[in-house]
C-alpha cells in the first residue's frame, strides 16, 4: 500500500473509537446503547467520545489537506504501508497511538495530534488540529524542533525482528511462569518469572514506573527504604535502555539474582527460551503483533538502529 512514487505526503494516520468496537459487535447503535446502559454505564460518553474525535480528524485532514496531498490510513493498516522518505506524519490519537506509529517510521517526523485535551493528558500529544495550520508549514521548510526517540529491538537467532518504542516483553501468553536463560555481559542465570520487561527512555515513566513503585512498596513494607535504581523519567534520546524481570523466583534451578540492569550498545541483552510452546515476544503492549519465543529461539535486545522523531 503505497502512493505515487516521490511524491511527499501529509499521512494521516486514524484509529476506531469505542462505540466504533461496539457497532462492530451489535451492528447498531441503539443495540450498543442497551448494552452499555444495561451494564449501567453512560452511553453518552461514548457517543461524545466519538463525535470529538471524528471532529478531530475532519479538521486535521482539512487543515492538512490545504497544504498538500493528504492521505488517511487507519492504524490496523500500518504494517503494511510504505511511507516515504520525505512524509509526514499525523496521529490522531492516545499517547498509545503515537508510539505504535512511530516504530513503523523510518526518521519521517510524526505529529501527535490531540483530540480530546479534557479526557488525555497527551505527554506525546502536544498539538490540537487548530494548531496545524501554523505548525505544518515550519515542518515542511525544516524550521520546527524534534526530538529524537531511542527505539529498543528484539532479534531472533532465525531473523526476525521486533522494535518497541516504549517496551518490549519476553514471557509467555498466559499467566503461568515463563522459564528461559538470561544474559548480561559475564552474568547468565536460568529463570522462572512473570516476564521481562525492557524500557525504553520513551516508555520509562509507564511498565517501568509501576514495576519499581511496586518493587519499592513491598520493600519498604519490609522495614527498608530502596534507593531507586534509575531516576524516572529517562531521558527520550538516552544511549540505553532498562530492563527489570517480573516477580523473579528463586529455586534449585532458577536464580533470582539478574533482575535489573542497562542494555547498551556495547553490551545487549540475551534471553533464550525453555518454554515448550506459548512463549512471546511484543512490544508497546500489543499482544497481538508478536514473536513467537519458544525452546530453541534466543533473542537479542538491542538499542534499534533506527530512531524516531517527534514533532514539538
Amino acid at each position: 500500500m503505497t502512493a505515487p512514487s516521490g511524491e511527499r505526503k501529509l499521512v494521516l494516520v486514524k484509529r476506531k473509537t469505542r462505540l466504533d468496537d461496539l457497532l462492530v459487535r451489535f451492528n447498531s447503535v441503539s443495540q450498543a446503547k442497551f448494552y452499555v446502559e444495561h451494564l449501567g454505564a453512560d452511553f453518552s460518553d461514548y457517543e461524545q467520545e466519538h463525535e470529538e474525535y471524528e471532529q478531530s480528524v475532519a479538521l486535521t485532514l482539512d487543515s492538512v489537506g490545504r497544504l498538500g496531498r493528504a492521505y488517511v490510513l487507519e492504524r490496523s493498516y500500518l504494517p503494511n504501508y510504505i511511507f516515504g522518505p520525505s512524509d509526514v506524519v499525523f496521529a490522531v490519537g492516545q499517547d498509545g497511538m503515537v508510539a505504535n506509529t512511530l516504530k513503523y517510521l523510518s526518521g519521517q517526523p510524526l505529529v501527535g495530534v490531540n483530540p480530546s485535551p479534557r479526557r488525555w493528558d497527551g505527554v506525546l500529544l502536544p498539538f490540537q488540529a487548530y494548531d496545524l495550520p501554523a505548525v505544518v508549514p515550519e515542518i515542511l521548510r525544516g524550521e520546527r524542533r524534534l526530538r529524537e526517540v531511542t527505539m529498543a529491538c528484539a532479534r531472533l537467532n532465525d531473523g526476525q525482528t521486533l522494535l518497541a518504542v516504549n517496551d518490549l516483553f519476553v514471557g509467555k501468553k498466559s499467566h503461568v511462569s515463563a522459564r528461559y536463560q538470561i544474559s548480561l555481559g559475564e552474568a547468565s542465570e536460568v529463570q522462572s518469572s512473570s516476564g521481562v520487561i525492557i524500557s525504553t527512555g520513551l516508555g520509562s515513566t509507564g511498565w517501568l514506573k509501576s514495576i519499581l513503585a511496586g518493587a519499592a512498596g513491598v520493600a519498604r513494607a519490609g522495614g527498608n527504604e530502596p534507593e531507586p535504581p534509575v531516576q524516572i523519567p529517562l531521558a527520550w534520546d538516552a544511549d540505553y535502555l532498562c530492563f527489570s524481570v517480573r516477580e523473579p523466583f528463586p529455586s534449585k534451578a532458577t536464580g533470582a539474582s539478574l533482575v535489573f540492569g542497562q542494555v547498551t550498545r556495547a553490551c545487549p541483552l540475551r534471553i533464550a527460551s525453555r518454554m515448550p510452546e506459548d512463549g512471546v515476544i511484543f512490544s508497546d503492549g500489543i499482544e497481538s503483533d508478536f514473536l513467537e519465543f519458544n525452546a530453541g529461539m534466543e533473542a537479542r535486545i538491542e538499542i534499534a538502529e533506527r530512531r524516531g522523531l517527534l514533532v514539538v
